[in-house]
């Protein structure tokens, strides 16, 4: 029996490929459950637009993802905060300062595509990975200085 599948099924397939399943599998579990559809000509056709308008969708996104990338290369972030013995700050910088110390700047970003380790607690510069895309990371440059 030859199905189209709709999600993801483990150990058979991903959502929207054609796979060949045994009469009983098919009818008894796949299609009552609303995991796949039979594979008659108009399910593929509707299948193979439904691709071509996700792959145009991710397309879109990862370019605009691209973008956003290279403004934030271009868009440095000064922080002033004040300072203690030897540098240190009183508090730290977290990924939520940056964010909005960016959104100030025109750039909105939610803080948890900010990929902060753990935050910054000394004066200085620094380049903070920025996770935009699953295949687009950015930078922003973060300069921490000692408020006077």
């Amino acid at each position: 029996m030859k199905l189209i599948l709709r999600e993801d099924v483990p150990n058979l397939g991903r959502g929207g490929e054609l796979v060949d399943v045994k009469p009983g599998f098919g009818r008894n579990y796949l299609l009552p459950r609303g995991l796949a559809v039979p594979a008659d000509p108009r399910n593929i056709r509707e299948i193979e637009h439904q691709k071509t308008v996700a792959a145009a969708k991710a397309a879109k996104l990862k370019a605009s993802a691209e973008a956003l990338a290279r403004r934030l290369a271009d868009t440095p972030v000064a922080l002033k905060r004040k300072v203690g013995e030897q540098d240190k700050l009183y508090g730290s910088v977290t990924a939520l300062d940056i964010a909005e110390a960016l959104a100030q700047r025109g750039l909105q970003l939610d803080r948890r595509s900010i990929d902060l380790a753990e935050p910054i607690k000394t004066v200085g510069e620094f380049e903070v990975p920025v996770k935009l895309h699953h295949d687009v990371a950015g930078k922003v440059k973060v300069k921490v200085e000692a408020e006077t």
